[in-house]
């Protein structure tokens, strides 16, 4: 799989996935690893799904990059839940603030526990188009070092300003929704069309439209499949699409 500043371009999220169920976490995450998957992300929203990722990551915690979140309204609900994220985790690779929640409160001790070795990078996400202002604004303040956001051929408003921006500021992006969470899926695309783009799946050309832009470093479409895990990381073997290709994949997702 090719890798990109973040390492596999190809993770796999967790929302609304495998929840508590440690034993399906270990089924997909397991698939996930084999095909290269190597970014898991979470977030304290997905229920149980950071200590059922923590548990499926065991034995294969070497290598694995945890982008897991921050997501409280008061700095001692953010520091509880990082305690929790160290003892599933051991270290937080990425630790992002989640939908921009005190976001700049939040900052100051994230940055002391990524001096302190504990956090390797400082992320921040949003999932709605409407906060993407405020989400330039946190970028802006160059005390970020990734950024996460929606991306695929329907939501494409971070093109306007959050992907040149992140690309100037050198901040790598980790794509969510890549499959506009599930609703592109059931899109038909032909054998033929298939087969133009290089593909053996509609939501492996889905992954690779994204990936297309050299500006995204990683997508984690989320699947309680182990099966879909597989498939989809197929979809980080080069090459990428190119023009005309991402063309045909947004006249498809139009349908």
């Amino acid at each position: 799989m090719e890798a990109r500043r973040l390492g596999p371009v190809v993770g796999l999220g967790t929302w609304n996935t495998f929840d508590a169920d440690a034993g399906l976490a270990g089924e997909v995450v397991g698939a996930a690893h084999e095909a290269g998957v190597r970014i898991f992300d979470s977030s304290p929203m997905y229920r149980g799904a950071e200590r059922s990722l923590g548990t499926a990551l065991d034995g294969r915690r070497d290598g694995a990059v945890v982008a897991t979140k921050i997501w409280a309204r008061s700095l001692d609900e953010g520091r509880e839940q990082f305690r929790r994220q160290l003892a599933w985790y051991g270290r937080v690779e990425i630790e992002q603030v989640h939908n921009l929640v005190l976001w700049r409160e939040h900052l100051d001790w994230l940055e002391r526990e990524r001096d302190a070795g504990r956090v390797g990078r400082i992320g921040v996400t949003h999932y709605d188009s409407s906060a993407f202002g405020e989400l330039a604004q946190a970028l802006r303040t160059r005390r970020f070092d990734t950024i996460q956001l929606p991306y695929n051929p329907s939501e494409r408003a971070c093109e306007r300003e959050l992907l040149p921006l992140a690309a100037e500021r050198g901040v790598p992006v980790i794509v969510m929704r890549p499959l506009g969470a599930g609703r592109l899926v059931d899109r038909a695309a032909s054998r033929e069309e298939l087969e133009a783009l290089g593909v053996e799946t509609w939501p492996q050309a889905l992954l690779k439209w994204a990936l297309s832009d050299d500006r995204v470093d990683v997508v984690i479409p989320a699947t309680k499949r182990p099966e879909r895990a597989r498939e989809n990381a197929a979809a980080g073997e080069p090459p990428s699409l190119d023009a005309e290709q991402r063309a045909l994949v947004e006249r498809i997702a139009a349908r």
